[in-house]
């Protein structure tokens, strides 16, 4: 397969006011990876060491992965997960599940087991605890599977104590408006992979387009729209309601490619309000 040539990246630090934050975490550091694409052809080898050996020198609290460690064939995972092993940080890594994840029969469980067994705590309607019991991490099934259901698994949180929440796919915010979600972690969208300068990312613009009288156009795409709602979620920090989101960039790229649109790690710190 056709490596697409590998991007530089950026490293997106930001500073996150979180309520009833614990003092002993003031200043924690996670550092997120999304969208890894990692099947030969859309995420180059040394591109991957590279962010690998940033974020180790980075020297976060812990790391989190947003999902979409695949795109349809499962086995890469097998490849992956060497690298995801060479991952420091003081308390860990945590993961959920992208859609291309939980795409093919059985590959949720390969996936799943594949990540636990290298040391990492993968969630699928689970809360974990790495940080200790004053912020625990939910991590959500993926927003597009029959799974995805928060209700249970915030249940048991009380609402008292802040979370952090990893939820694949930004659009599941929108649904997590009723629930307290002190920071929600999110990928997905790619940052639209090209932004045109002045108007932003092509998917977003296409979304509008669809919206006016500009739809009939032959080059307003609709599968740009299908792959998000809220392309008004793009990348970046958002407030959600009361809630806060972020959308990383993602690390996997698609055809044609990245334009004003690079690669992302994201380097969050904590800070009480």
């Amino acid at each position: 397969m056709r490596l697409l040539i590998p991007s530089p990246f950026t490293v997106e630090a930001v500073t996150v006011s979180i309520r009833d934050l614990p003092q002993e975490l003031a200043g924690c550091r996670i550092v997120q990876l999304s969208d890894f694409h990692y099947d030969g052809e859309r995420l180059a080898t040394p591109l991957l060491e590279a962010v690998i050996a940033q974020v180790n020198a980075l020297k976060p609290d812990l790391v989190a992965l947003t999902g979409d460690y695949v795109t349809t064939d499962p086995a890469p995972i097998f490849r992956l997960i060497p690298y995801l092993q060479q991952l420091q940080s003081r308390y860990g890594t945590v993961a959920v599940l992208g859609n291309h994840d939980n795409m093919s029969r059985g590959g949720r469980q390969t996936i799943l087991q594949a990540l636990r067994r290298a040391g990492i705590q993968a969630l699928w309607n689970q809360v974990a605890y790495p940080l200790g019991p004053g912020l625990p991490v939910v991590g959500l099934a993926d927003f597009w599977s029959t799974e995805f259901d928060p209700t249970g698994v915030m249940a048991a949180i009380p609402e008292a104590v802040p979370r952090l929440v990893l939820s694949h796919n930004p659009d599941s915010a929108a649904e997590l408006r009723s629930y307290r979600v002190d920071l929600q972690l999110s990928g997905h969208t790619h940052g639209g992979q090209i932004v045109l300068p002045g108007l932003g990312p092509v998917p977003a613009l296409t979304q509008a387009l669809k919206q006016s009288t500009w739809a009939r156009l032959p080059f307003v795409n609709q599968q740009c729209i299908k792959v998000v709602h809220h392309w008004d979620w793009v990348s970046g920090l958002y407030q959600v309601g009361d809630n806060q989101l972020y959308v990383n960039r993602g690390l996997g790229t698609y055809a044609p490619g990245r334009f004003r649109c690079p690669p992302e790690v994201t380097l969050v710190r904590l800070v009480g309000e």
